[in-house]
Formats: structure tokens, sequence, C-alpha cells
């Protein structure tokens, strides 16, 4: 029993994805040792990020590497010395775990959320937010539109922090997110069930002239980059929006909620 170490407290202001200090992001849950780490993966908790002692091998160790990558963890090998800093027991016996905040949803609930408010599936993807207070946001602003759920991809993005969950002031209790291994397979899986795909791109056609009523997917993208190329040319049409300044972007939570918007705003003219 003395190998079941989990600690339910925050890493103070510790990155999530290096765990060094000063940084404005957090995990809620930090698992440590190796049956609570395993028990954690079979349970179906979802583990955004495992820290496993670099050269440990044995059989414990071995099962509970299987275990993150079938279920799309992010797998790090690391030094004693990362593992002491990133531990808050002092008992982690080579193996400590990240574990998201909130639980996530499927996309599936998403559709069925549509379905009983008799609405068109309005869904917001989000590819590769970093930020957790641009992900927070993002969710407060779906939640407020009437969106139907938020997709985020599994890795290069920030998963669902106690940061994330505050600055959404309270909408994650509300609106589900989904995380999924491949971004555009979801989107071509939705094109299936007659949900179409625009993208914020400030090359794309001034918004104000698209037709954004109908099963639609807001796709916005990463704070630096922008959409990734697959993803953009999964989508069906680019939205760009009018910028009169002397700057030509607009922060990722910003640009998400001016497309939003004009999604409501076409929705509720159409319903006139």
């Amino acid at each position: 029993m003395q190998e079941n170490h989990r600690v339910q407290k925050n890493v103070g202001n510790q990155d999530e994805y290096t765990g060094r200090p000063g940084q404005d992001r957090e995990h809620t849950l930090v698992i440590e040792g190796r049956n609570a780490v395993l028990e954690a993966f079979r349970s179906g908790r979802t583990i955004d990020k495992l820290f496993v002692l670099d050269g440990c091998q044995d059989g414990p160790v071995r099962t509970i590497i299987r275990e993150a990558k079938k279920h799309g963890a992010i797998l790090n090998f690391v030094g004693k010395e990362r593992l002491a800093q990133l531990s808050q027991t002092g008992r982690h016996q080579g193996v400590i775990a990240y574990a998201a905040a909130y639980d996530y949803a499927e996309v599936e609930d998403m559709l069925k959320l549509a379905e009983e408010r008799g609405e068109d599936p309005f869904l917001i993807l989000l590819d590769g937010i970093e930020d957790p207070h641009n992900l927070g946001a993002i969710i407060r602003t779906a939640n407020i539109a009437g969106a139907h759920g938020v997709i985020i991809p599994k890795r290069r993005a920030v998963g669902l922090t106690a940061t994330v969950a505050k600055t959404s002031a309270g909408a994650l209790n509300y609106t589900p997110v989904a995380k999924v291994t491949n971004l555009a397979k979801t989107m071509e899986e939705l094109k299936e069930k007659g949900i179409w795909f625009v993208c914020a791109d400030m090359d794309g056609e001034e918004m104000y002239s698209l037709d954004l009523t109908g099963p639609i997917g807001l796709v916005i993208g990463n704070e630096g980059e922008g959409v990734s190329r697959l993803v953009k040319e999964t989508c069906d049409f680019t939205a760009g929006i009018p910028m009169k300044g002397e700057i030509n972007s607009l922060n990722a939570s910003v640009a998400g909620g001016v497309l939003a918007y004009e999604i409501v705003r076409q929705r509720l003219q159409k319903a006139r």
C-alpha cells in the first residue's frame, strides 16, 4: 500500500509542460507512485503527461509506459533531479503523471447536446492553442455564444488545467471539451455527419460575405502560427476579420469571439 501515492494539490506556479517554476501555468492533480499511476490509466482518468525515470525498465514501469502509449499521453524520460523537482511527496518511485483538472467529453456528446436542443451543431475547434488563458477565454465565449462544445488536440496544445478552469469563469462546468488524437481526421468524420468548417485566417474571405449558418465548426489556430496547413486544407472556407488598425492580427481568443458572434448573428437573422 505504500506505493499508492496520490497527491491532489496545485503545483503552484510551475509550468504545466516543463515543471519549471515561474510560469503562470498549473496542474490540479499530480499522481505519484507506480500503483497510483497505473490505476489512474486503468480507471480511464485522462493523463496529459507522464514523467518516467530515464533508464528504468523493470516490469511495472514497462506496463505503465505501455498504458501511456495506448492512451496517447505525452511521455518524457527524465533524470533523477528532474523527478525530484516535480515530486510533491518525495516518493515517486520513478513515475509522475499529470492528470487533467477536469474530465473530457466525447465529440458525440456535443452532437447529442445539439440534437437535444433542436439546434444545428455549432462546434469550436482549436488547433494548437498553448496559452491556458486563451483556452479558458474561448471556452467562456463558446458557452455564451451557445456552442455545443470545444474540441482540442492531444498534442502541442494546453489541456484542461486549473488556470483554464479559472479563466473560463465557470463555463468549463457547462461546456463539453473533447480531446482528439487527430484534428483533421475528426473534421473529416464530422463532415460525413453534415458539418462544414470555417477557419480564421487573415487572408480569408471577409466573414460578412460568408454564409455561416447551418451545422458548423469554427477553427481557431495557434497564437503565433495560426491554423496548421493540413487542418486549413480540411476546412471548407477561410474567414477573414476586417482590420482597420496599424497591426494585422488579433489574440486567438478575441478572434474566436468575433467569429463566434458573427455565427450567432447570422443564426439569429435566419431564424427571424
